[in-house]
């Protein structure tokens, strides 16, 4: 009798829970874009005017841009920090260790920096909530590892970028949301209860994640793979990071050098847009910096369906990279509406992204893929930390209610038009190197569907005979390298 994992339904409903795991996180990571007005306004304003009926002075948290701007760094800086052991302790004691972990500590990361809102005009107001940041940065990057391996296992062969964009739109659909709604919210209720509410999502994220974890476990089980990949776990070794290859490495630096160009700006896009477009309320700006996730929402499966179908991957890498440079030329040095670039940039973030993150299963063996996606996170968010304090730098003022000048913000656009040549240039060398060993990246659907199924029989045939070999032969078998 055919077993429910074995029909094709199954990893659908696999991928749907699993999807829905890093939507409250999403949603919680860019409240602070959205309320960048209530983060950096004052503590109190004695000398406000009244102008149209309305007064020319936010209350706020008090941050500096530089405070504000930390908020983001410690997030990635965190995540670079945690996400490789992450990655190893994952491919070690597996899927349903680390949801659990992982999802908690995105909501104890997420209630403390609620709870830090509350002690506005304290010194505890910043240490409480960076630990937030710390706690949530944490869980989040480490999350998306498991979400990525989980999706990975099941769509390995079939439909792979669909999979892959479909878990970056729901991701997105938080995002989208935090951007719609966040501000009409703590116009209403405040903002310590909007931090809350991000916090609620977060808690809906770990029940998300006690229903893919107990999905996952009984379909392994019911397609008799349990025992194959709890051997192929016990070889993993910190040792493996050795064999990973110059194919790996050239794709982790493309993601890095194109992401730290994208989540630094829509950071800081909301009072970009304030600062040089006229006519714009802080609402308004914040719709327009969301583009850039409204654009990957409903692109996102519609970008992983083609890829999926036509192959070339690493070409699609280098496009997009190529196609984001007049996005951050516009902005610098135009005054095109700002609208065109945040959609135009929503467009190609979401081709790259239905391109370079399912590459890496296709370039590292299944038993370390945890590891390698945990690295590949590790230095995106490298690279992002260190993209934030340069844009804080850039951008320092001393009063958090200074119009920053124009010519500072044409120098961050720069900045981040210098990291999308340098995306370029290492997604040249991937399509080269990719070329060199094989091709895979560039394959058309067929030829790499037969590739990673091969690839994937022979790596589990392997841990499935490995034991009788040692027994009755006597020798130590060597692990399966892709």
């Amino acid at each position: 009798m055919t077993q429910p994992a074995e029909k094709g339904y199954y990893r659908f409903v696999v991928l749907f829970f699993n999807c829905l795991l890093t939507f409250g996180s999403y949603f919680c990571f860019d409240i602070p874009s959205v309320l960048q007005d209530q983060f950096q306004g004052n503590l109190t304003c004695p000398n406000a005017t009244v102008i149209n009926g309305t007064t020319d002075c936010v209350l706020g948290l008090g941050m500096t841009p530089q405070q504000y701007n930390l908020l983001y760094a410690i997030y990635a800086w965190t995540n670079a920090l945690v996400v490789i052991l992450a990655g190893f302790l994952i491919d070690k004691l597996g899927n349903r260790f680390g949801v659990f972990l992982f999802s908690f500590l995105c909501v104890l990361g997420s209630s403390l920096f609620a709870l830090g809102s509350h002690f506005k005009g304290t010194p505890y107001l910043l240490p409480l909530m960076l630990t937030g940041r710390l706690l949530f940065g944490s869980g989040n990057g480490s999350l998306t590892i498991v979400q990525n391996r989980i999706t990975a296992f099941w769509f390995k062969g079939k439909e792979l970028a669909l999979a892959f964009g479909l878990t970056l739109a729901f991701s997105r659909l938080g995002s989208v949301l935090n951007f719609f709604l966040t501000q009409r919210f703590e116009e209403k209720y405040e903002m310590q209860w909007t931090l809350w509410g991000g916090a609620f999502l977060c808690v809906l994220g770990f029940l998300s994640a006690i229903v893919v974890s107990t999905l996952d476990k009984v379909g392994i089980k019911q397609l008799g793979l349990d025992g194959a990949i709890q051997e192929e776990s016990r070889k993993v070794r910190i040792q493996d990071v050795k064999l990973l290859s110059l194919r790996y490495w050239l794709l982790v630096l493309t993601i890095m050098f194109f992401y730290n160009g994208i989540f630094p700006f829509i950071a800081d896009a909301s009072k970009f847009i304030q600062d040089k477009y006229s006519g714009y309320s802080q609402k308004e700006a914040a719709y327009i910096a969301g583009a850039v996730y409204d654009s990957s929402l409903v692109l996102s499966a519609s970008a992983g369906i083609l890829i999926d179908y036509v192959g070339l991957r690493g070409i699609f890498a280098s496009a997009c990279a190529v196609f984001t440079l007049p996005v951050f030329g516009l902005l610098a040095f135009s005054y095109v509406p700002p609208l065109v670039s945040t959609i135009w940039l929503g467009v190609t973030y979401s081709f790259a992204a239905a391109s370079m993150w399912p590459s890496i299963p296709l370039v590292v063996p299944q038993a370390t893929l945890g590891t390698a996606m945990g690295l590949a996170t590790s230095l995106q968010m490298v690279g992002i930390g260190i993209s934030n304090l340069v844009v804080g730098q850039i951008l320092g003022t001393k009063s958090s209610e200074t119009k920053i000048p124009l010519w500072r913000w044409q120098r961050m656009m720069i900045f981040m038009l210098a990291n999308t040549i340098c995306c370029i240039i290492t997604s040249v060398l991937l399509n080269i190197a990719d070329y060199r060993q094989g091709g895979i990246l560039n394959k058309t659907r067929k030829r790499s569907e037969q590739a990673q199924t091969d690839s994937e029989r022979e790596q589990l045939r392997e841990a499935e005979e490995e034991p009788h070999r040692e027994d009755d032969e006597g020798f130590r078998s060597h692990s399966v390298n892709s």
